[in-house]
């Protein structure tokens, strides 16, 4: 999967989300910020269950060259490097959050498997989301894109999750310690897909995309082509005029092409 183009940020560091040492999905993080600016992640056919019994977690290499990479269960102990807190969210940052939420970019609904279930619960793929909005919208549109991916996907589908940046951001001991995202947004790339699907939906593929304001109200979420989702977050100012979700936008696989294609490498 190739990752978007042309995001911008001032201390912007690449994650290989890592979990019982495979690595599952990966995020854009905004170090000086404590926020992650998107996750990338394959959506495979889900369930939608919830894990329940995973801790959340931290990511080591943020704080040394020398970790595995693995990500790490909270809290924090006398083990645990100490510039942890200086290059990213811990629980205790959310502890007087109260009108806000840890609302996952990749999200364990989103994931098939236990373990790519569980790597999702890292402080690093999360941003405070207000209450109301993560369960009246956000959450709701997000089983929605499930459905339809479970329904009309053939095959594996790509994702990316990112937000917008508002100035505003959640102090703990009187130091601004997480920035609040203005918006959330989300786009899919299915190259394969059902070309019989019902009318409603047949023009949400090969890509679409959606994107919601993070307030108390007005936080409907609305879905888009992805083209005009791009120029939503080139026109929010913090993207390069060039910038791309997916490579080539998500070029849909023609069958023919492809069968064609095939014939010509297996006569070779």
């Amino acid at each position: 999967m190739t990752p978007p183009a042309g995001i911008r940020g001032t201390n912007l560091k690449r994650i290989c989300q890592k979990y019982a040492d495979k690595l599952r999905y990966a995020t854009l993080y905004d170090a000086s910020r404590r926020l992650p600016v998107y996750s990338a992640y394959i959506f495979k056919k889900s369930d939608g269950r919830r894990r329940m019994d995973t801790p959340w977690m931290y990511e080591p290499q943020l704080a040394s060259d020398d970790e595995s990479g693995n990500m790490r269960a909270l809290p924090l102990n006398e083990d645990t490097p100490p510039l942890i807190e200086d290059s990213q969210a811990v629980l205790d940052d959310y502890t007087d959050a109260v009108e806000y939420r840890r609302g996952p970019l990749n999200p364990d609904l989103h994931q098939a498997e236990p373990d790519d279930k569980s790597s999702t619960y890292t402080l690093t793929n999360v941003v405070p989301v207000i209450t109301d909005f993560l369960h009246a919208s956000w959450n709701p549109y997000l089983d929605i894109i499930r459905r339809r991916l479970n329904n009309f996907c053939h095959g594996r589908a790509f994702m990316v999750t990112g937000v917008t940046v508002s100035g505003a951001s959640i102090q703990r001991d009187n130091r601004e310690r997480l920035t609040i995202p203005k918006h959330l947004w989300l786009a899919y790339c299915c190259p394969w897909f059902d070309h019989n699907s019902p009318y409603e939906v047949r023009f949400m593929f090969p890509s679409y995309g959606g994107y919601a304001l993070n307030e108390q109200t007005d936080h409907s979420v609305v879905e888009v082509p992805l083209k005009t989702l791009e120029t939503f977050l080139k026109n929010q100012g913090a993207t390069d005029s060039d910038m791309t979700i997916f490579y080539k936008g998500c070029v849909s696989e023609n069958p023919f092409k492809k069968k064609r294609r095939d014939l010509t490498s297996i006569s070779a």
